[in-house]
């Protein structure tokens, strides 16, 4: 098991692991199971004892095991124990991996969600269909949110509420090689203009030659 999944289990919730079963639909029997097997620490592989603990017949019980496995919600591996014999173990790293997705993607539009209402809240105005489909190109190529956002802040300093300003803007700093502000404010002080942070802003890039 990965660090990533040993970190997933320590901080998964109730709500995010119901979350997720609920978006996979699950039967009842399925979500039993598959909470059994998540709170069995020895995680060895006994129809019987499955059966018997969720008070369900064994033929029942397999059903519903092979189900979970068809759907590559758990995984069967096999180890040897202390003895050297071969046992056959329940692993949910392919549910947890699930899980870890499920919250990077939502992180990633929260994210998303946070630049378009800077944009809105900088531009006074809620922004059109055609200008989020902008913003999306400008992510999609690769220019970070910070960058993106530093490009908006000039505009604005410079009383220029453009996307086509700001495009040009990002343009010129992408060609530089720029990837942070930090950058940004690397090559000012290459320029030896040394501008205070503040001042970032106060600087003509179309204009800008090396």
């Amino acid at each position: 098991m990965n660090l990533e999944i040993l970190k997933c289990q320590k901080y998964i919730t109730n709500s995010l692991f119901i979350k997720k079963v609920l978006s996979l639909n699950l039967t009842l029997e399925e979500f039993l199971m598959l909470t059994y097997f998540d709170n069995d620490n020895n995680g060895y592989l006994n129809i019987d004892e499955v059966s018997k603990n969720l008070g369900i017949q064994p033929e029942k019980a397999y059903s519903i095991f092979t189900s979970l496995l068809s759907k590559k919600i758990i995984e069967i591996k096999t180890e040897k124990d202390i003895e050297g014999r071969l046992i056959e173990r329940i692993n949910l790293d392919n549910f947890y991996l699930m899980i870890i997705s499920d919250q990077k993607e939502e992180s990633k539009k929260e994210k998303m969600t946070d630049i378009y209402a800077e944009f809105e809240r900088e531009f006074g105005r809620p922004i059109s269909s055609m200008e989020y489909e902008i913003i999306n190109a400008w992510l999609s190529h690769d220019y970070s949110e910070e960058l993106i956002l530093g490009a908006l802040k000039e505009a604005v300093y410079n009383g220029v509420r453009n996307f086509r300003y700001i495009d040009k803007i990002l343009y010129e700093w992408h060609k530089k090689g720029f990837k942070t502000l930090n950058d940004v404010n690397k090559h000012l002080e290459r320029k030896d203009e040394k501008k205070e942070d503040s001042e970032l802003f106060d600087y003509n890039w179309l204009d800008d030659e090396e």
